[in-house]
């Protein structure tokens, strides 16, 4: 889980082949990598896909949202609103993303380190980490390589305005906390698990294997002191790690909470067949006017399959559970299912359940209490008797930048990026070189506009160049698409922004050295030799 922007190629035995959405049915067109090989063409799929919501349907409860969230380059959300509401409401909210120190921090880290301190800025604990054993594991850096590559991240983090005395920042190789907490995580993970996600194989080393569990370890480290909503801002190609983070920390979990509706255990598919004829059953109409696990068996026996809605393998399950269960009462109820609870916890939750309960051997039904209450409790139960609790983590995703070049922007490719170290001339350069979307002659230009959503040069005026200037940003396209906008002028301005833009920086970097050295983190490995 980093917040890299450029997408170098791995080797076949660093990830093996990407496995989209964990290869799931239906997830054929895009393959999310989280180590760097993919290129999302169609946001959309990803919604549709692999689940991740529109953020545009969340901004509006968004307290303050940043430009990158109003110009729809922040563009998907992974329940992102416990978050919004947290930032809104003053509550306690955290923010973490990692960084792998591979090469020199460019434009595209930008937006992530932008969207650590918009978060610190609102009231969000922020960490920010270098992701210092995957970059050795995964990318085989050596660790003199790394420490000078983490020092350019910090600095321009903290010069962007990262507070260090309010944040955190850590190194995954000096944070033994974070290695405790991964080497438990990994208890609940498993080789099968990584192939399915990630296509590892047999020649994929044991370390990179291990690195993916330290990032789990990462995404939930912000909720080791209290568990809390927590953002990981990425880009798209690392939701594998924030799904599987988010599986994990449901599982570590000393409680599941659900609904049921007679004692013994459902599927989801099965729980909501016996839910709808809850509904459309009449109590009235059977003996002593209650509704039994028998009578819900001959309904369901007598419809025909294809009204179900269900398969035939459910369909037979759900039946022979409620034959099996004969005239229990069927009663809609929430229960506490013991995943991995001490004892004393559930004891201690029992004790805390008012009104009519039922008590059995690995799980507890409450009959007056709901469903967002008793997670409520459960998590307070299970924190109390020496629990995480955690909360699944939430995600925000900014879309990639396009290169300078016009292909992907790469780390690889010198002239596809602006490193936030190049000598201001130089990106003054880079963005005069750099491909447009205009058209072939002027005359076409202002007869027809530019084509400024396919514009690498109109893409650093929205991510970078405008700042928190929606209007400026507005204009630029505007004159654009009209035909007002000539590339050559066009270019020419950004080229004298981003040279301001990169001394200014460059200079507040300066400044923060001394800040830098005054953090705890640590600056110079003990593994280098």
């Amino acid at each position: 889980m980093t917040g890299d922007d450029s997408r170098e190629e791995p080797t076949a035995n660093e990830t093996g082949t990407p496995v989209p959405d964990g290869g799931a049915a239906g997830a054929d067109d895009v393959a999310l990598d989280p180590w760097g090989s993919s290129s999302v063409s169609d946001y959309r799929k990803l919604f549709e896909e692999f689940g991740i919501e529109e953020f545009d349907e969340v901004l509006e409860e968004v307290p303050n949202p940043h430009y990158l969230m109003r110009r729809g380059v922040i563009f998907g959300h992974r329940d992102y609103r416990p978050v919004a509401e947290a930032l809104q409401n003053d509550e306690p909210a955290a923010v973490l993303s990692g960084f792998m120190p591979t090469g020199d921090p460019h434009i595209g880290h930008k937006l992530v380190f932008d969207e650590i301190i918009w978060h610190q800025q609102q009231g969000a604990d922020a960490y920010g980490l270098i992701a210092d054993l995957e970059a050795n594991s995964a990318r085989g850096m050596s660790w003199e390589e790394i420490d000078e590559h983490a020092r350019d991240y910090l600095l321009s983090l903290l010069a962007l305005g990262f507070d260090p005395e309010e944040g955190e920042l850590y190194r995954q190789s000096e944070n033994r906390e974070l290695q405790d907490l991964a080497f438990e995580l990994g208890a609940e993970a498993n080789f099968s698990e990584f192939q399915a996600i990630y296509g590892f194989d047999g020649e994929t080393d044991v370390s990179h294997m291990q690195s993916v569990v330290t990032q789990m370890a990462d995404i939930l480290y912000p909720q080791l002191e209290e568990p809390k909503p927590t953002v990981i801002p990425v880009g798209p190609d690392q939701d594998p790690h924030v799904r599987l983070a988010r599986d994990l920390a449901e599982r570590m979990r000393f409680f599941k909470v659900s609904e049921a509706y007679a004692s013994f255990e459902l599927e989801d598919e099965e729980r909501a067949l016996v839910a709808a004829f809850y509904e459309e059953l009449e109590p009235a109409e059977f003996d002593d006017d209650t509704l039994r696990c028998t009578h819900v068996a001959d309904a369901l026996a007598e419809t025909p399959l294809a009204d179900l809605e269900t398969d035939a393998d459910t369909l037979s399950s759900v039946l022979t559970k409620l034959e099996e269960a004969g005239m229990e009462p069927v009663r809609p109820r929430t229960r506490f299912f013991d995943r991995r609870a001490t004892e004393d916890a559930f004891d201690a939750l029992i004790d805390a359940i008012d009104g009519e309960k039922r008590v059995y051997e690995n799980h507890i039904d409450a009959f007056e209490i709901d469903r967002a209450e008793a997670e409520e409790l459960a998590r307070e139960i299970e924190v109390d008797n020496g629990g995480y609790g955690f909360q699944p983590p939430s995600s925000i995703y900014h879309r990639f930048m396009t290169g300078l070049t016009g292909g992907k922007m790469s780390s690889s490719v010198p002239a596809s990026h602006i490193s936030l170290l190049d000598d201001p001339e130089e990106g003054y350069n880079k963005v005069k070189s750099a491909t447009t979307g205009g058209r072939e002659t002027a005359e076409e230009q202002r007869e027809k506009g530019g084509k400024a959503d396919e514009c690498p040069v109109y893409e650093l005026y929205a991510y970078l160049l405008s700042g928190d200037d929606d209007e400026f940003a507005k204009e630029v396209y505007d004159e654009c698409v009209g035909g007002e906008r000539l590339c050559g002028g066009c270019k020419e301005q950004a080229a004298e922004l981003m040279r301001e833009f990169l001394a200014e920086h460059q200079e507040k970097r300066d400044e923060v050295e001394e800040l830098l050295e005054e953090t705890d983190i640590e600056l110079e490995s003990p593994r280098r030799r």
